[in-house]
Formats: C-alpha cells, structure tokens, sequence
C-alpha cells in the first residue's frame, strides 16, 4: 500500500487464489468518495496492468506483486471463504429494484413533485411553513402508514444531521428527491438508513428485530411481530457467518438482489413472452355489425337465463292479458272502468309468481334435478337465487292490485248511480254507503293484512338491513339483521293461508272452477311441505357426533362431525347446520370442506352474525387453548364415536346441490376464494388429490399383482374412475385480508403440497393486508419470506408450505396465464366470496372466451 519514494497512494485489494482483485486505487489523503467497479488483476499479469494514475501505478507495480505474493501466501494459510459476488446486471437490479418504492406511486419525480408541493402547502398552512414529523406519511402518500413514514422520515433527517421534529418546504424537497429517486444504490442507501438507527453503518440484530416488528405491523402481520426475535436470528445467521455481530449494506444487497434473481430465473421465459401478449379485440368499424356481434356473444354466453326469461316474462304478460281482456268485456267495467282490469291483470301474475316462488326453496327437488336428471344442461340450477329475486320483484305487483280496488274500484262503486250499480248488485249486494264496508270484508281484511306482510319481509330482505347496516336508532336496530330476515320471512306462511282464504272470497268471481288460487298452489305448496317433512324426519332420526372443534382466529369455528348412515355428498355442496343450545328452529346453510372421501364431515364458520357469534361461544366454552399458546387456537378433540356431555347438540341436514359440484365435468378449474369463500374450494381441492391418489393406487395394485383378471377388473374401475373424473390442472387462488385465516386450512394446504406429487394443482394465497410486492413496507417481509422459504420450507405469511402472494391478484393476469397454458380447453371458473368481484371475474370469464380458444364457464356460490 506505498508506492514511490514521491508520490504515496492507496490501494484496497481482495485475493483470489488466481490473482487480485483492486477495490478502489487513490492518492493518499484524497477526499472519500464513490467506490468504482472493482478490477480483476490475474495472476503473472498484475505488473501489467495500468492504473488510473499512469506514471504512479507504474512504479508502484512491483510493490504490489509483492504484497500479492505475499497476501496469496497469509491467504493459503488462513484459507478464508472466497468472496461473494453480486449480480449487478440490469435485469437482476432491475427486479430488485420493484422491492424498494418509498412512494405509493410510480410517479417520475418531477411530476410527483407536485402533487407532494401541494400536500404541503395544505398541511402547513396553519404552521408557518413547517412540515411536522407526525403528518410526513400524509404528505408523501403513507397516510395508512404513519408510523412507517415517521421512521423514514427520521432516516432522511439522520443522514443530514437534522435534529427537531418539522422541516420545511426545501428540506422536503430533498427528503422527496431521494426517497423518488430511481437507481438501485439510492433505493438500497435510503433502506439501509432505514434500518441502521444509531447511522455507524452497520446493522446490528437489534435494529434488524425492530425493522422486521416495524414492518410487520405496518403490514398488519401480528405473527411475524411476535417472532421477529426469531427471524432477525435467522438473517443474522445468514448474513453474518463469522459472528461479527452486524452485518453491512453489501450483506443486505448481496440478500436483495439474490432474491430478485432466483424470483426471475423461477418465471418460465415462454410464459412471460406469453403473458406480454395484449388479446385485445378487434374493433368492428361498422355499428350494425358491431351490435349484431354483441348480441351474438350475448346469446351464447346466456342462451340458457334467455329462454327461462322469456318463457316467464311471456306467461305473466299472457296471464295480464287475458284477464284484461275478459273483465273488459264484462258488466264490472261499465262501473270500474280499466282500474278492474288492472287489478285482475295483476291478480293473476301474482298467483303464478307465489306458486313460483316456492320451487326454488324446495332444494330437494333441485338438487335431484340436477344430479338425476339432464335438465341442468337446458335449465340454468345455479342461478337460481338470481331467479328467486326476480321472482320476488315482480310478487310486488300486489301493489298494482291493491292500490287499483282501494283508490279506484272502491270509490267507484260507492259514487255509481243506482241504474249503474245495479248489475253488481249479485256481486255485492246493496249498494254500500260507507267506503268501511269493503274495508271489513273478508276481501278487504285479507288483503290488506297480506299486503303488510308482504311489505316487512321484504323490506327486512334488503341488504342493508339484512346485513343490519341500515343507520336506525339503537331501539330499532334489534329488528335488523338476518335473525329478523329469518323469521319475517315465515310470515309468509300466514300469507299463503291469506291468499287462498282471499282466493275464495272474491267479489265478482262466485263459481268454484273459476277461483284459481287454489289451482295454481296445490302443486308447489305440496312439494314444500313434503321437504319441509322430509328434511324433518331426517335431521331428526339422530344427531351427528362431534368428533373434533376448533376455533381459529378469524371468528372461524370448524366442526368435525360423523357421517350419518346414507350420507353421501359431493365436493362443493353444503349442508344446513341446527343447534338447539342457540336456537331450536334455526337452520342455517354451510359449505361442506371435507372431501366425500374423507370418514368425517366438517364445516367451517364464520362469525358474521347472532347465531353464528352464539354458536362460537357455545363451543368455545368446552375448548382448551392449542399447546403452542401463541396461535390463539382453541380446540377440542374427542374419541371417534364418543359423544361429550359438555358438547351441545347438533343435527345437520342435507347435502344440497351447489355450482361447484360439477367441476369434475371440466378438464381444467380455476377456484377462487375470498375469505371464508375458500370453505367449498378447499372440499374440491381435497377430492382432487384423493381421486388423483386412488387412481395412482389403483393402478399400483394392478402393475404389482400382475393378475390378468384382476388387471382386467382393476382397469374397469380405474376406466370408471376417470370417466367420471376429467380433471387433470387446478388453479386455487385464496384471498384473505388476515394473516390468522390461514390458520383454517393450513393442514390441509400442507397435506396438497405433500400429496400432489404431479403438481395437478397449484395453490396461491394472496394476504391483502401486506402492501403490494413492490413497496419499501414490504421489502423485508418479501426478503424474509424467500430466505426462510429457501431454508425451512415454511411460508411466513401463512405458515405452510405454500409461498404467499402481497396484496390483490391481477385477474386478467390469472386468466391470460390460464387461457395461454390450455388452449382449445373447457376452463371451469368457481368462485364463492363477495358480490364486489362477481362481475369483474364473470367479465373476464366471458371475454377471454371470446378472445381465446379457451372457453371458461363462470359460477358462483349463490348462498
């Protein structure tokens, strides 16, 4: 590290055993600055190498094949690790570079300027000027993460020397400059400052815990908070494995980039090509052509609603017709004039449309048609809620009805001559002088109290009040929410009884065979109370035994029950679940997670409302915290066949048939979960891997037996099994905002990852609550996640096997991925969770069928 007697310089090397490496060559003396790209000096070629300095290196040369020799000789002695080297090559810089974004948008930093400027001038209009530290987050775009951007904000001062808790406007345009700026070494500088609190340029595993614990909230990660201990250990025993104690800002880029380079090699080349891909439609010039092309597409994709529609909407619209025409032609409109046909119109849309209404909630039948039948090929049984509330709209004709005899019937009669009247007097008698007279009928009574009836259930059916999210003083805030929908929904019993009494009792209508109420009822009322007694007859014969409770955090009660003696069911369908200890005459639909291969039925609930807030309390009681004590599980496990005294008693009744049951007709599924939405997909997911495991055994068996008669049979069987099965590629995706909802089905996940030796299906869990990969909140959550993957085979996020996605899914992504990867394929699209995305993935459903060769069939879990 000297030179010639005149001039002294200083020269960082590094020894490889073929040569040395020179870090940085300066004068001695001179001013720190930026190191250059280090150079590669191989062995017998260092004297000839120039420096940067010319004439100074050149004399120096033989002083530093001294000290190479020499270092190389200490270096074959000590036999240290060889040098790390990093991938600083654009694309691999590039892909890091989406881990470190200080700002919410990717805004250049000029134009982002701007719209910060003016955050600013708002928020110090009142201070004079000074930004104050606790509303940094809101004016750079972290509002939702104040305490993120406090320590950031006091990186930025740290690294200036700046001391006090505001700034103003020119500090904050340097802190902007830097946090915006786009290079990867000021990416990394300003993350290191981040995590480096006492600034001595070197992380300790203190600081490293407080970041993780930092982040993690940020993130909304309770888990990972709780062990950010562990995990700070874990970088430390990667990162410094000469037990420094600290680790330096090459160690924490050595992490980042090789993080970023396995996630790139890991992404196939052709798919990414593919995934670049635009389908975007052609655009069709001519509007004719256009609008004959949407209705075509139309057509195809609802062919099936079109012509139940159609068939509906005609059969009420010849029914009004009909009735309009007849009282038209009557002595009843010399009197009531067209207010009478009206109300008989509407009189009798409204008896096919009660009649209607009943066959939906007969889920018996329907399932039976369904499964037994073909009629589900040309009847659309999955939207058949969809059909249950047009159904209940056009129910509220009613109004038609009474409104046209109460202000126009009514008054009409009343005000006639007596000439006029006289025709009506067989229908009425006298003429009334009183407008009471028709009030106190039994015409007049039972209508109107239907109509009352009428107008509580369906008002408690409405969303907002269903969901008791109406704003309603606390008094009638009890009378909200699905306890009330429940129960003002069985006053329709009471309804029906009316509306055949009132059927009777028409005014202008005497002979029996032209009172048609009763016609139209027989049928659907008889059917439902058959269900009503089967379903009855078989909850009740014996309750099930509860084998397994667990609470899971999330509000999530799971129930492992026994399979009653019959009891046979198919992935994707649901069960109605009774407790008395809640409530006696409750019952309440639940997605079935078990796979039908399975010796035990389960369940998963999710506290939403009263009866489920109950039941989660009820079997809390008799639960014990998990061994572990840091999950804030709680579970009970009882002997197979023994029943506690301490459980409370449940029956079930069911299976019922769901959209998701058919998924086997498909070569291809796509599943998709949001929340508790997962519980049908996870019974899917579950008979995948049990067919796909039977299949591999039957055919095992056949190959080791080697028999030609069993060979024969076993194929049969096997031919069998694949005839019913066609699937052969799943796709799950699982959105979820919390980190504990993993917990419901995280043995599950772990037992697919073990068991799908194929890899038939692939399985995505996407936690909403940690920022999107990209952002600086998340960046050391996403390098923690890929280094304890890469260790332990354990996903932080989730705790399993399967690595977890940040923030939300792109759709269309998920959708090109899977249109490209099977082309001319039948893709079945399931999907249970929120109304909000039904129409975006039904969207997409319908226009990659139309872009691509792949067709994908949408359908959504209805209850």
């Amino acid at each position: 590290m000297s030179s010639s007697r005149d001039e002294m310089v200083e020269i960082t090397l590094e020894v490889r055993d073929d040569g040395v490496a020179v870090h940085d060559v300066k004068p001695a003396g001179a001013s720190v600055g930026e190191t250059p790209d280090r150079m590669f000096i191989p062995k017998g070629k260092l004297e000839k190498k120039t420096s940067p300095l010319g004439a100074s290196m050149r004399n120096a040369s033989l002083k530093i094949r001294q000290v190479g020799n020499e270092l190389k000789r200490l270096a074959s002695m000590s036999k240290p690790a060889p040098p790390r080297y990093f991938d600083r090559s654009k694309s691999a810089a590039a892909h890091a570079l989406k881990g470190l974004k200080f700002i919410s948008k990717g805004d250049p930093a000029g134009a982002g300027w701007a719209e910060v400027e003016k955050r600013f001038d708002e928020i110090t209009a009142a201070t004079g000027g000074a930004l104050p530290r606790a509303r940094f987050g809101e004016c750079i775009g972290m509002k939702d993460s104040e305490e993120f951007a406090g320590h950031l904000f006091d990186a930025l001062a740290r690294r200036r020397n700046i001391e006090g808790d505001s700034i103003d406007k020119s500090v904050m345009k340097e802190f902007w400059d830097q946090i915006s700026d786009q290079s990867f070494d000021a990416r990394l500088q300003t993350f290191f400052d981040l995590v480096d609190k006492d600034a001595d340029g070197r992380l300790t595993e203190n600081e490293i815990k407080e970041i993780i614990s930092l982040s993690a909230s940020a993130n909304k990660l309770k888990n990972i908070q709780k062990q950010a201990e562990e995990y700070a250990a874990l970088i430390m025993e990667e990162l410094d494995p000469d037990h420094l104690g600290y680790i330096m800002i090459d160690n924490l880029e050595m992490l980042l980039l090789h993080g970023a380079s396995q996630s790139a090699r890991g992404e196939s080349r052709n798919l990414s090509q593919m995934l670049s891909q635009k389908l975007k439609p052609v655009y069709e010039t001519n509007p004719v052509r256009r609008v004959c092309r949407s209705a075509k597409y139309f057509l195809l994709d609802n062919w099936q609603r079109v012509w139940v529609i159609a068939l509906w909407v005609g059969a009420m619209a010849g029914l009004f017709a009909y009735k309009y025409v007849q009282y038209r032609e009557r002595a009843a409109y010399d009197v009531m004039g067209s207010c009478v046909c009206f109300a008989k119109g509407a009189a009798e849309t409204l008896k096919l449309n009660m009649a209607l209404i009943l066959l939906p909630v007969c889920r018996n039948t329907i399932t039976w048609l369904t499964n037994k039948t073909g009629l589900g090929v040309v009847v659309p049984f999955d939207d058949i809620s969809t059909f249950t509330r047009l159904i209940a709209f056009a129910i509220s004709i009613v109004w038609i009805h009474a409104i046209s005899h109460l202000t126009c019937d009514f008054p009409r009669l009343l005000d006639a001559s007596p000439e006029k009247y006289e025709p009506m007097e067989k229908y009425f008698g006298s003429q009334p002088k009183s407008y009471w007279h028709f009030v106190k009928s039994v015409e007049g009574v039972t209508g109107i109290i239907m109509v009352v009836l009428m107008a509580i259930a369906f008002t408690l059916a409405l969303p907002c009040f269903r969901r008791g999210r109406a704003n309603l003083p606390k008094p009638l805030k009890k009378l909200t929410g699905f306890n009330a929908f429940w129960y003002s929904h069985h006053l329709f019993i009471i309804v029906y009884a009316l509306l055949i009494v009132h059927g009777i009792k028409l005014y202008l209508t005497k002979e029996w065979y032209k009172k048609t109420t009763w016609m139209y009822l027989a049928v659907p009322v008889t059917l439902y109370l058959c269900e009503r007694m089967t379903r009855a007859l078989r909850s009740s014969i014996k309750p099930v035994t509860i084998y397994k409770v667990a609470v899971y955090p999330g509000n999530v009660l799971a129930l492992h029950m026994s399979k009653p003696n019959g009891f046979r069911y198919k992935s994707g369908q649901y069960i109605f679940v009774n407790c008395a200890a809640v409530s006696p005459f409750e019952w309440h639909p639940f997605s079935i997670t078990s796979a039908p291969g399975d010796d035990y039925l389960s369940v998963h609930i999710r506290t939403l409302g009263d009866w489920t807030r109950q039941l989660r309390t009820v079997f809390s009681k008799v639960c014990q915290a998990s061994d572990d004590g840091t999950s804030g599980l709680l579970r009970l496990d009882c002997a197979q066949g023994y029943n506690n005294p301490n459980l409370p008693k449940v029956m079930i009744d069911g299976p019922y048939g769901a959209p998701a049951q058919d998924y086997k007709k498909y070569d291809v599924v796509l599943l998709v979960g949001l929340g508790i939405g997962a519980t049908p997909m996870i019974s899917i997911v579950k008979d995948i891997v049990n067919n796909i495991k039977a299949m591999e055994e039957e055919e095992g068996s056949t190959l080791e037996k080697g028999n030609i008669n069993n060979r024969s049979t076993a194929n049969t069987g096997s031919s069998k099994r694949r005839d019913n099965f066609k699937t052969t590629r799943a796709y799950f995706y699982w959105v979820t905002r919390e980190q504990g909802s993993f917990e419901w089905f995280k043995g599950i996940m772990n037992e697919v990852a073990e068991l799908d030796h194929n890899h038939v299906i692939e399985l995505h869990n996407y936690c909403t609550s940690v920022y999107e990969e990209g952002d600086a909140r998340s960046a050391l959550i996403a390098m923690l996640q890929s280094l304890n993957h890469a260790k332990n085979g354990v996903d932080i996020v989730s705790g399993t096997r399967v690595k977890s996605h940040f923030a939300k899914p792109n759709w269309r992504n998920v959708y090109k991925r899977v249109a490209l990867e099977h082309p001319d394929s039948r893709v079945g699209v399931f999907y249970c969770g929120a109304p909000a995305l039904t129409k975006e993935l039904r969207h997409l459903a319908l226009d990659f069928s139309h872009k691509t060769s792949t067709k994908f069939d949408f359908h959504k879990e209805n209850f």
